[in-house]
């Protein structure tokens, strides 16, 4: 159980690792000797993150203090489900009488698995770009396709669709242009049983340029995910986050702090020093190559036209679309399109 208890002095950034860690979607927030303080989710860190809080801020004023409990002992099984049902919640401390934590309930723990909580994301299309050369991972793309450089035992493209098949999707489009035959051909000889289809790009369109030839063949919100990329966040969780906030397109970010290894120099107006600035530290939500899109803004691509996502987030903006932003910690994203990135992800999923 320590694995979920946290202090209330933490940071959003541990926070958020602390929950990347655990196989829970919620930490107990207490105090020195286990009282409890309240109740620390995801969707706490990522409306904390969304406000502008920065990730080194205390988590002592986004959780939630006011938090559902069950008293020992412990009501028999069919309350229990009541109360997990009445508040929609994935976890649930237990408490004595002095409100220490003794134990806790999962909605899996209750219901068996997840099974009576429906997947949203079940029959959700997804669009793999697949179509680039992937030249930062040359010599490996120089006879393969880059979806088809192995992780391990399989392909980074098996990985990136796994993620989704657990959540329920079926239906997959690739998008395919360099080595096109040869990545058919793998899907061929594996013969799934998800769907697959082939967009092929006449010449390289970018990162969004082949997304028009789906215009009037989606008809709901879709994932689109580079062929380069593993996001191990909860993909039922972004769906929701989508739908509920009615964006038209929502783009997955990953909490990143990048610490310059130098003093670095202020100046004043008149060129003399005002301060120095020992190893400071700056704080980013880098855009990982994951989204949500709703199929009306394919209508917006132009025809057979190299067209980035970033163009079509642009010109979305311009429309007055809302663009949404799904924080992740950086530790959820793997970004295999660079050799260091690569071998760290080698490292990660053989431990």
């Amino acid at each position: 159980m320590k694995n979920i208890l946290i202090s209330a002095e933490i940071s959003i950034k541990k926070a958020m690792k602390k929950l990347n860690e655990t196989a829970e979607k919620c930490l107990l927030v207490v105090d020195e000797n286990n009282h409890l303080l309240g109740t620390l989710t995801d969707g706490d860190i990522r409306r904390a993150i969304l406000n502008g809080n920065q990730f080194s801020s205390p988590i002592q004023n986004f959780y939630n203090d006011k938090p559902v409990t069950l008293s020992v002992p412990t009501q028999n099984k069919s309350s229990i489900k009541k109360t997990f049902l009445a508040h929609k919640m994935d976890l649930i401390p237990v408490v004595d009488v002095d409100n220490v934590v003794v134990d806790y309930f999962t909605w899996e723990s209750v219901f068996g698995n997840g099974n009576s909580r429906k997947n949203v994301c079940t029959d959700v299309p997804v669009v793999i770009m697949a179509g680039g050369k992937g030249t930062r991972l040359e010599p490996f793309t120089k006879v393969l396709p880059k979806a088809l450089v192995p992780i391990n035992e399989k392909p980074i493209i098996e990985h990136i669709i796994q993620r989704f098949t657990d959540v329920g999707c079926k239906e997959f489009h690739i998008t395919i242009n360099y080595k096109a035959r040869v990545l058919k051909a793998y899907f061929d000889e594996l013969a799934p049983e998800y769907s697959v289809s082939f967009v092929n790009e006449p010449q390289p369109l970018g990162t969004a340029g082949s997304l028009k030839f789906l215009d009037g063949k989606l008809d709901k919100p879709f994932f689109v995910t580079n062929c380069d990329i593993i996001i191990k966040a909860d993909y039922d969780k972004l769906y929701r986050f989508h739908r509920m906030n009615e964006f038209d397109l929502t783009l997955v970010a990953s909490t990143k702090e990048y610490i310059i290894p130098y003093g670095t120099c202020e100046l004043s107006e008149n060129g003399h020093l005002s301060q120095l600035n020992e190893k400071p530290s700056y704080e980013f939500l880098i855009n990982t190559g994951l989204y949500v899109v709703n199929p009306s803004l394919l209508s917006i691509l132009p025809k057979n036209k190299f067209y980035h996502i970033t163009n079509l987030i642009e010109h979305a903006n311009k429309e007055g679309k809302k663009i949404g932003v799904f924080p992740v910690d950086d530790d959820a994203w793997f970004d295999i399109g660079q050799w260091a990135e690569y071998k760290k992800t080698i490292a990660t999923f053989t431990s």
